[in-house]
């Protein structure tokens, strides 16, 4: 079952249960899968164009409730963590931080990184192998701490 017919039963789910907070979640997945799959030409949203969008929409879910947090908004923040929530249950499945760690490391090791100043020669290997898989945050972290040690 792809992610866009999956999404599509958890609304018909959610409307019968009359759920509104998480409808609203999954409506705007819903919309950014359907303006991906348009922009595309052919229709089709590809399962990993399907995952970034998803990261995406959580990633920025995330940042809005760290942002009323910070202004001390708690109700707006309740509700952007709640529908955060909702959303990461449709990402795909991420690498630990130790598998990150072993990528990076072989991954320095195979191209001759010494220091700091090879961060973004090895930085852009790693992300096309692990996107998707981690977050870039993450890796980024990782790569300056082994490239620093």
């Amino acid at each position: 079952m792809s992610l866009t017919d999956k999404i599509n039963d958890d609304i018909k789910a959610a409307m019968k249960a009359r759920e509104k907070d998480k409808l609203a979640a999954l409506r705007d997945i819903k919309a950014k899968l359907l303006l991906e799959a348009t922009s595309g030409g052919d229709g089709e949203v590809t399962e990993e164009a399907a995952n970034k969008v998803v990261m995406k929409l959580y990633k920025q879910r995330i940042d809005t409730y760290e942002l009323y947090v910070k202004e001390g908004r708690e109700d707006l923040a309740a509700d952007e963590k709640f529908q955060a929530d909702i959303i990461k249950a449709y990402m795909p499945e991420m690498m630990s931080e130790d598998d990150v760690r072993k990528v990076v490391k072989e991954k320095i090791a195979a191209m001759g990184a010494t220091g700091p100043q090879d961060m973004g020669k090895v930085m852009g290997p790693i992300m096309g192998q692990l996107n998707g898989k981690a977050d870039g945050k993450l890796i980024s972290t990782i790569v300056k701490e082994e490239l620093a040690g």
